[in-house]
This record gives C-alpha cells, sequence and structure tokens, in this order.
C-alpha cells in the first residue's frame, strides 16, 4: 500500500526544464485519446465565491497512458488588483490501481503550459500553416505561454501584434518576444488594431458572466484562426456565426457552460477538436476559411502534463516525500 506522496512545489515544478514541446506532444496525444473513446473526463463541476471567479474540480482518465488525476483550480479577477496571479491551485495524480494519490503539485506553471499547448494543437490542425501573424488579447501569463506553444508548431510566425488594457503589461510582453521569444512585436492601442492584422487571433482576458465584446467579423480577415480562451469575453456572436468552421476542445462542457449562462448565441453544431486530432488530418477546406476554436481548458490537459512533470520528478530525485 502507497503510504506516502511526492510533493513538488511551484519552484520544483518550473525549475525540472520541462519543454514546451514536449507538452504539446503530450497534449496532442490525449486529444487524440478523447477522440478515440478513450478518455473519462466529466464536465468541471465548481464554486463562485466572488464576480466573475471560480474554484473548479477537474478530473480525468487518460487509459491509454494510465494517467489519473484532479486539478482544483481557482481564477479570480480580482486578484491582480492585489498583486496575486489570476490562476493558483493544486493537481493530485492518483495511481489508477489503488486509487492512492502518488504526487500532490502546485498547479499554477502547469495550467500556463497546458493551456498554450491545447492553443498549439489546434492551430496545427485548423490554422493556416504559413501563418506568419498572431494577436495577443491580454499579455499576461496565458498570453506568454501562448504564443511560446504557436512558435512550436506554425514555424512561420515572425510578427505578434500585441493588446492589454494594461500599458505597462503590453510594453512588457513586447519586451519579452524581443529578449526571449525572438519575434517582432507591435503594441497596439486597440483590440481592433491588432486583430484585423492577424492570421491567428488568441484571446486570454478573464472570463466573465456578462461580458461586452468586441470582436465582430469584419475585423477577422480570411484565413484568420481564432482561439478564444475567455470564452466569449472578447468575441461578439456575430463574430462566432461567421467563421467557417466552428470547433470545441469539448462539446459536452460547452453544453455545460451554456447552461450555467456563458455562451448564450453560438454555432449550434460545433466540431469537437478532439476528433479531428484522432482522425489525424487538417480540417482545413481552404485558405480563407475564418475557423474558431473554444478552447475550454481540460482535465485532460491537465493531467498529460501532470504526468510528464511527476516521471521527470522522479528521474531526477526532485521533491519532498510526505506521509498520507
Amino acid at each position: 500500500m502507497t503510504e506516502s506522496m511526492l510533493y513538488l512545489s511551484r519552484e520544483a515544478v518550473e525549475n525540472l526544464g520541462l519543454k514546451m514541446a514536449e507538452i504539446v506532444d503530450a497534449v496532442e496525444a490525449a486529444f487524440k485519446d478523447k477522440g478515440q473513446g478513450k478518455v473519462e473526463m466529466p464536465p468541471k463541476p465548481g464554486i463562485h465565491t466572488r464576480p466573475d471567479a471560480f474554484i473548479h474540480a477537474m478530473p480525468a482518465y487518460l487509459k491509454s497512458s494510465e494517467a489519473a488525476g484532479m486539478k482544483w483550480i481557482s481564477g479570480y479577477p480580482q486578484n491582480m488588483e492585489r498583486g496575486l496571479p489570476y490562476i493558483s491551485g493544486l493537481m493530485i495524480l492518483n495511481d489508477p490501481d489503488t486509487g492512492f494519490p502518488l504526487s500532490v503539485m502546485d498547479a499554477t506553471w502547469l495550467t500556463a503550459m497546458r493551456t498554450g499547448a491545447a492553443t498549439a494543437v489546434a492551430a496545427k490542425y485548423l490554422a493556416r500553416p504559413d501563418s506568419k501573424t498572431v494577436a495577443i488579447l491580454a499579455c499576461g501569463v496565458q498570453g506568454r505561454s501562448n504564443l511560446q506553444a504557436l512558435q512550436v508548431v506554425l514555424k512561420s510566425l515572425d510578427k505578434v501584434y500585441a493588446y492589454d488594457i494594461r500599458d505597462e503589461a503590453a510594453s512588457r510582453f513586447r519586451e519579452e518576444c524581443r529578449s526571449s521569444r525572438n519575434i517582432a512585436c507591435t503594441v497596439c492601442s486597440s483590440p481592433e488594431q491588432a486583430v484585423r492584422s492577424a492570421d491567428i487571433v488568441v484571446t486570454s482576458g478573464p472570463i466573465l458572466r456578462n461580458p461586452s465584446p468586441v470582436i465582430v467579423p469584419d475585423w477577422l480577415k480570411p484565413g484568420v484562426f481564432v482561439c478564444p480562451l475567455d470564452f466569449d469575453s472578447y468575441m461578439t456572436p456575430a463574430a462566432f456565426h461567421a467563421a467557417d468552421l466552428f470547433c470545441t476542445d469539448d462539446i459536452n462542457q460547452l453544453r455545460y457552460y451554456q447552461k450555467a449562462g456563458y455562451f448564450a448565441d453560438i454555432p449550434a453544431q460545433p466540431v469537437d477538436l478532439g476528433a479531428i486530432v484522432a482522425a489525424g488530418v487538417p480540417r482545413r477546406k481552404s485558405a480563407r476559411d475564418r475557423i474558431i476554436s473554444v478552447n475550454l481548458g481540460l482535465a485532460l490537459e491537465d493531467v498529460a502534463t501532470a504526468q510528464l512533470i511527476y516521471r521527470r520528478a522522479l528521474a531526477e530525485g526532485v521533491g519532498v516525500r510526505l506521509p498520507l
């Protein structure tokens, strides 16, 4: 019987040195399993203690890789005013044979990296492979990790258009692009300026129950790929309906959120990203197709990434053993 578990702090997780390309591969494999019916993953339940805040439970079991676990994750927009991260949480991995916890780890870095990786997987199958420009709307942790992941799968990217309601965040993002991402970055004065110029659009602001979206169809150039990570906070209903292909990372969870009051007006028949990845072929029919993939954030991504972290930590002797 397991009598201890491995605890991995935020510092320990970050210092393991996992590469984004490794995480993209693991997340893509998990989506393939999902499309083949090899993933158990119920819609995430949650509690909501403050306006537009959430604390969600996200369990999943990946049968092919024998990985099971749950993330207990929070998102609090008010934290930015306190100098705290928007996202915080813990990840638990369990032994599929006994159910005993194998590891508990900080989920902050994991969440950022796996979200970027999921965007990259969607872009691999839905974006134009020759895409050169990307708009990042909201230049925080998610904006940075999404750019990092997109550079793994789209080798032609050479320009970023960045927008953030906080000027200092956009300026800091521009400097990071120049110093560590090796890509040119223009800070834009409005979402419209950023979106109109982009082959890829990623929106990563706070998730709002009563949003005031601004992106309209006219802003979206032919051939664009859009990945809204903040539900419908930036995208108007008209923009969603203007898509030639409307995709989501999980149809069941999208329906769940619609019942909870989000996504008041979106196309009725989305395509599931897992089915696309399982088929193994891109779904873009034309270079002019405008494609939107609503990535809600899935537990399968967390479990796949956590398994990578756990195995690396075991191999390198990192972490603290805690008794159960």
